[in-house]
């Protein structure tokens, strides 16, 4: 091996990963608009065709770049059509099992409390003292259950939307939330005892 050799093949690989990429580049700016379209066609939302677009992009490349793709640039579009109906249809069962699951945990609150709300989360019935004892009471929860709290009553957010948000399961969401409720009845209940609100 002479001097200059690893010199040389250093060079040839920047040169064919430079090559490569603009190739990927000017690739994906010619059918990234119909992946994307066919994407959207699969998908129920258009942030989930550029997410299930963008999955499809990775995995064509790591088989790229890791030797394992079979054919050349002419295999890439019918392997993207293939792997985003597959991502989508993985996706589409994903979001039904997390709705499913969803479904079933409002059913057993609404089994638990007997279809009844918690009137004190109603703003406009609430006056001034008592939003400011909640508030307190929020204060004083430790905040994983306060941050749920919040989320599902003034945020208007499922269960689903609130663990996805916090990376934590559905059923943990819903369980921080009836803890932190039920710390806040404590707290309410405290401050009734001691007179300082009538409610």
């Amino acid at each position: 091996m002479s001097e200059n050799e690893p010199f040389m093949t250093s060079a040839t690989a920047t040169a064919q990963n430079t090559a490569n990429e603009l190739s990927w580049g000017a690739w994906l700016t010619e059918h990234g608009s119909k992946l994307l379209l066919f994407a959207r066609q699969q998908t129920r939302s258009l942030a989930d065709a550029e997410d299930v677009l963008q999955d499809s992009l990775v995995k064509l490349a790591g088989k790229v770049a890791d030797g394992t793709f079979d054919g050349g640039q002419a295999a890439w579009l019918p392997y993207l059509y293939t792997t985003i109906r597959r991502c989508a249809i993985d996706l589409g069962r994903k979001d039904d099992r997390r709705s499913k699951r969803e479904e079933k945990v409002e059913i057993e609150k609404h089994r638990e409390t007997g279809g009844k709300t918690d009137p004190w989360f109603e703003s406009d019935a609430a006056d001034d003292e008592m939003r400011g004892y909640l508030e307190m009471g929020l204060k004083e929860l430790p905040q994983k259950f306060a941050e749920v709290i919040v989320m599902k009553v003034w945020g208007d957010r499922t269960f689903a939307e609130i663990g996805e948000a916090l990376d934590i399961s559905q059923n943990t969401a819903a369980s921080r939330y009836r803890y932190g409720l039920e710390a806040l009845r404590k707290h309410l209940a405290g401050a009734r005892r001691s007179g300082d609100i009538s409610i």
